[in-house]
């Protein structure tokens, strides 16, 4: 059995462990809330976003519409996929299922398509993908913790022309949908070419109850598709960025949560162990005491 001296420091090393696990879970419970209230105002305006395109799809099915180099259609030879992971760990699961996900898209994809690159945001993506040997085009590192749709427009004119330049075929983005605390989802979109999906015929008349009016485009619908579409990208580019955000402090978290759980479990086993160590070490000497005096008699 163990000396008591040397269950005495583990009980110590266990309960400083527990104070930083449960410190980290709170600071991650009030950075979530932040992330999760910028992610709530995000949604509406990327909703917006897509019925305007939405409607211009119509238009443009009805060739009403020049072409877009953006929505130009290739073959997917060459595919790139923007991988979003967090600069830190201690997340549970949250870096370790993205990545898994990449690989699995380069394991299914790799025999049709020519090639296949990584653009991370992330230090955990970027190691993983040096690491692994994968072609890594572009990182981009520190932009959690002070995330601005500056940067997301950063990256949006990065893959906007790198893919002008017909250098890719088609871009995906790889990123955490936050779903609620204890859940989060994997999502795998195409970015490029960018294709609006029409409305249905019925929402086109109602939504909600409500009729739904027609748009009116100023100065014309080619100037409005002109400058919509490199805006539609990096929104979803920023909104990717807040769901991975908040989706990472959710997953931290409930890490943090279940570590410092773990910890008060092992601080008990520990704790009678430490006992019954103390218990047989004062039967002992009062053993030897005993008979020493028995000895003397």
């Amino acid at each position: 059995m163990a000396s008591l001296r040397i269950i005495r420091n583990r009980i110590r090393s266990v309960r400083n462990t527990q104070k930083i696990t449960k410190a980290m879970k709170m600071l991650a419970a009030a950075k979530l809330r932040r992330a999760q209230d910028a992610v709530i105002r995000a949604r509406p305006y990327a909703q917006l976003i897509e019925e305007m395109l939405a409607s211009l799809a119509e238009a443009r099915a009805r060739d009403e519409l020049p072409p877009h180099p953006l929505m130009a259609v290739r073959p997917p030879h060459r595919v790139e996929v923007v991988m979003l992971t967090s600069d830190r760990g201690l997340a549970g699961g949250f870096n370790s299922n993205i990545i898994r996900r990449g690989q699995r898209f380069m394991t299914e994809e790799s025999g049709r398509l020519e090639r296949i690159q990584f653009s991370t945001v992330g230090r955990r993506g970027r190691d993983f993908a040096k690491k692994r040997g994968f072609g890594l085009r572009k990182d981009y590192l520190g932009f959690f913790g002070r995330l601005s749709y500056a940067q997301a427009r950063e990256v949006a004119n990065d893959l906007i022309e790198a893919y002008q330049k017909d250098e890719l075929d088609a871009v995906y983005l790889l990123y955490n949908y936050f779903r609620s605390t204890i859940a989060q989802e994997i999502m795998l979109v195409r970015l490029l070419p960018l294709e609006p999906k029409p409305r249905k015929q019925e929402e086109q008349a109602t939504k909600g109850g409500l009729i739904m009016p027609e748009h009116i485009f100023e100065p014309s619908r080619p100037a409005v598709l002109q400058s919509l579409l490199p805006r539609f990208l990096a929104m979803q580019i920023w909104r990717a960025l807040l769901e991975s955000e908040a989706s990472e402090h959710a997953a931290r978290m409930t890490a943090m949560d279940s570590a410092t759980k773990n910890a008060a479990e092992m601080i008990g086993r520990l704790t009678l162990q430490y006992n019954r160590a103390r218990q047989a070490a004062i039967t002992k000497e009062l053993m030897e005491i005993v008979s020493g005096a028995e000895a003397l008699k």
